[in-house]
């Protein structure tokens, strides 16, 4: 069972906006960057499945989340299939991220009350994947359509919450664009993470971004 209500689960992702993109197949080096994200302020955490022993690391860091980083939100990413949303989420996952939208995840999502963040580009995508249930819809690939395009959606779509992955970068610059231009929330991935073997510079740089964010955010 989620810790964390769906209504908590997207209220934390809005009020800190930051969400890391990550896998590692190793659980000591995994719960090393949770710790480091959460000391700078992350509270959102998308672990991805991209790996064989996704499933395993995300069991195992349950108990280091609760524990640990008790305000984290932990979710899984890169999901295609209902079988592996039913696996994650009975893992420990609080919502459920994909780079596209189907309907058999989002029904998996609306039964175990959780929220689902579909990746979507098109106006026709984004709004079917709203009329599916979607709690945020994930601009995805973000690089490949820019700031202007969400700024350019906002128009017809004033409050559908979105957020963008891909093409983000932890600088003040593309943060400012990105908010800016009207999204609710980003993801990034490995540019976050440039300095992991480091974790307290991590911790620290993780820090200065949020804190520039909660200047956006006003």
């Amino acid at each position: 069972m989620p810790r964390h209500t769906a209504s908590e689960t997207l209220d934390t992702l809005l009020r800190a906006p930051v969400v890391p993109v990550f896998y590692h197949p190793d659980v000591a080096h995994t719960q090393r960057i949770l710790q480091a994200c959460y000391t700078g302020g992350i509270r959102v955490f998308e672990f991805v499945n991209r790996g064989e022993q996704a499933l395993t690391v995300f069991t195992a860091i349950q108990d280091f989340v609760r524990e640990q980083c008790p305000e984290m939100v932990l979710g899984i990413g890169t999901i295609y299939k209902a079988a592996d949303a039913e696996q994650f989420i009975a893992a420990g996952a609080e919502f459920v991220v994909q780079p596209l939208a189907t309907a058999e995840v989002a029904d998996v999502c609306r039964a175990h009350d959780i929220p689902w963040l579909p990746g979507a580009m098109t106006p026709a995508e984004i709004y079917n994947a709203t009329e599916l249930g979607a709690a945020v819809v994930k601009i995805f690939p973000g690089n490949v359509v820019g700031p202007d395009y969400v700024k350019a959606l906002r128009g017809p779509m004033p409050h559908t919450k979105l957020m963008v992955t891909g093409g983000v970068e932890p600088t003040h610059e593309s943060l400012s664009a990105w908010f800016g231009a009207g999204v609710n929330a980003v993801g990034m991935g490995s540019q976050l993470f440039k300095n992991s073997d480091d974790t307290d510079a991590l911790a620290a740089s993780i820090g200065e971004l949020m804190q520039f964010v909660a200047t956006l955010k006003k």
